[in-house]
């Protein structure tokens, strides 16, 4: 009886330990699909922000990285999407999850304290993307933000 408990349990074991290997973490997810042939990967960095900066108000933003799926294959696209479905990062707190027909967005903040240190958005389906903000952005900015394009 206890060798059918051991048993069953190590068997359980080896079934789980796959799935917690196929879970990415947000970096490894940017990592890996950046090398993608066909992935189009713009950055902005800590010098375009600085410079920005004294023409307009960067909102505490200092780096963006935009990866853009459009010219990739259809089996990138697919990998992607699962890698977006299986995704857990402890580090990130879902902002916004939206599953519809075909695509499925998510938002992810990694904040400390009263500021948002990321703001990642991942896109999946047929056009997928992936987004990443890096900063120190007070709500309150993003609330000026939103009231502003709200006036406009």
């Amino acid at each position: 009886m206890k060798l059918k408990r051991t048993l069953v349990a190590l068997l359980a074991l080896l079934l789980i330990c796959p799935v917690m290997h196929s879970q990415k973490s947000v970096d490894q997810i940017f990592r890996d699909f950046s090398k993608e042939k066909g992935v189009v990967r713009v950055g902005l960095g800590k010098i375009t922000f600085a410079f920005a900066s004294l023409f307009t108000d960067v909102l505490g933003v200092n780096e963006i990285e935009v990866l853009s799926f459009e010219e990739c294959n259809q089996s990138v696209k697919e990998r992607l999407n699962s890698a977006i479905a299986s995704l857990k990062d402890k580090n990130y707190e879902t902002m916004l999850s939206v599953n519809e027909e075909k695509e499925r967005t998510k938002i992810l903040v990694k904040t400390d304290g009263e500021s948002i240190r990321e703001l990642v958005v991942m896109t999946s389906g047929d056009n997928p993307a992936l987004i990443r903000i890096k900063g120190k952005i007070k709500p309150s900015d993003i609330d000026n933000v939103i009231n502003k394009s709200k006036d406009k």
